[in-house]
């Protein structure tokens, strides 16, 4: 069922799925006025609709039109109490974020090394940087003092950097 379509309506358990940037928000949602205020708002809806149990969900990639999409987790994740939280099915894998007091948009991906790949960074990585703020790796070219990744940022969109200037550090 949609979220709009459970408008008025309750259930003991509720799940909602793809709370992503780009989908929970819409992307479009960003280019309308009160675009993202309209979809918090559907947020709410959606998450008083809940009774008893509510279960919160997002993909770290999925497969669109054959390739694999890296998403950043919602920024309405990040807008609820960290204490009524409880985060399940978290990577625990070394270099990734495994306790339970980590924010939400901490999550890190279990994707190997890319092959040639000697800085550490991986596609699938969540980073930080001062200027742009979180995100993931998407692609990666180069080798060495030429490495250059590309990052999905959440605020500042796709951007190219180069890893010798960029002062990336891994979340």
């Amino acid at each position: 069922m949609t979220v709009h379509a459970a408008k008025g309506l309750e259930f003991h358990a509720v799940f909602i799925t793809g709370l992503e940037e780009g989908l929970f928000p819409h992307e479009q949602s960003a280019h309308e006025e009160n675009g993202l205020e309209e979809e918090r708002r559907l947020m709410y809806v959606a998450i008083t609709r809940a009774r008893r149990r509510l279960y919160l969900s997002h993909a770290q990639s999925r497969m669109l039109h054959g390739q694999i999409r890296y998403s950043l987790p919602s920024r309405f994740l990040d807008e609820l109490p960290e204490q009524v939280l409880m985060h399940l099915n978290r990577r625990s894998d070394p270099g990734y974020p495994s306790s339970v007091q980590q924010p939400a948009s901490a999550y890190g991906t279990n994707r190997p090394t890319q092959t040639g790949n000697d800085t550490g960074y991986k596609v699938g990585q969540s980073v930080a940087h001062a200027k742009f703020g979180t995100g993931i790796i998407i692609d990666f070219e180069g080798r060495g003092a030429d490495a250059r990744v590309q990052v999905k940022f959440r605020e500042a969109g796709t951007k190219w950097l180069a890893l010798a200037y960029a002062k990336l550090s891994a979340i």
